[in-house]
C-alpha cells in the first residue's frame, strides 16, 4: 500500500487498493493508521495526546525528557520508556504526562541510570528493527496493530492483539530476537472490555 508524503500538519483519509488509512500529521511527528484495530477517531486523539506530552516537556524546560524517552500512546494509554540521569526527571514524565485530558493510564518503564549511551543506544535501535520486522512477516500477526520501543535490551510491547495466540506469537518474535533479555508486554486482547468503544470494533 502506497502511502502518500504529508507536506501540511492535518488529517488526511485515503483508500488505496481497498484499503483505508489514516495519515496523522503534525510538525516533525507523522502517524500511519491502516487496518487497526483502534478506531480512526481514536488514531486521531491518541496523536494529539503525544504532541501534546511532547509540548508539555518542551514548555517546563526538560528538553532531556524529549531527547531520551519515547513515548507511545495507543486509546489512550501511554507508555514512557528511556533513561535519565535524574530522579527529578524520571518523576515529571509521568507527572506530565498525566496532565494531558484524554490520558487512562501511565506506563512508567523511565530508568534513572548510567547506562545510556551511543553503543547501547546503538543496540536498542538494532533489536527494535529486527523485532518489527519478524512482527511484519510473522505467521498470524497483524503487525500493523503493534508498537515496539526497546530499552537497555528489554523489548516493550504495546497495542491490540486479535487474540492470546496472536500475542503469544507476537511475544515469542520478540523474546527469540537477539540480544534481547527480557519482553514486557502492555498489549490488550481485541475483545478486552477496558478496550474503548469496543462494543462497536469488528
Amino acid at each position: 500500500m502506497k502511502i502518500l508524503p504529508i507536506i501540511t500538519a492535518g488529517v488526511m483519509a485515503i483508500a488505496l487498493s481497498g484499503c483505508a488509512a489514516l495519515i496523522i500529521g503534525g510538525g516533525t511527528e507523522t502517524a500511519v493508521v491502516a487496518a487497526q484495530e483502534r478506531t480512526a477517531g481514536n488514531a486521531v486523539d491518541d496523536a494529539g495526546i503525544l504532541l501534546k506530552i511532547k509540548d508539555l516537556y518542551l514548555q517546563n524546560d526538560y528538553k532531556d525528557l524529549l531527547a531520551n524517552v519515547d513515548i507511545k500512546v495507543v486509546e489512550g494509554r501511554v507508555l514512557l520508556a528511556g533513561n535519565v540521569d535524574k530522579p527529578e526527571s524520571q518523576v515529571q514524565a509521568v507527572r506530565l504526562a498525566w496532565q494531558v485530558n484524554g490520558v487512562k493510564e501511565v506506563m512508567n518503564e523511565v530508568k534513572v541510570t548510567d547506562q545510556a549511551g551511543i553503543w547501547n543506544y546503538t543496540r536498542d535501535v538494532w533489536i527494535s528493527t529486527q523485532v518489527r520486522t519478524g512482527l511484519l512477516f510473522g505467521k498470524g500477526i497483524r503487525s500493523v496493530n503493534y508498537s515496539v520501543i526497546t530499552l537497555n535490551q528489554v523489548v516493550y510491547l504495546m497495542g491490540v492483539a486479535q487474540n492470546q495466540d496472536e500475542l503469544d506469537r507476537a511475544t515469542y518474535v520478540a523474546s527469540t530476537t537477539k540480544y534481547v533479555q527480557r519482553v514486557v508486554s502492555y498489549v490488550r486482547l481485541k475483545d478486552d472490555p477496558r478496550r474503548p468503544n469496543n462494543t462497536v470494533v469488528q
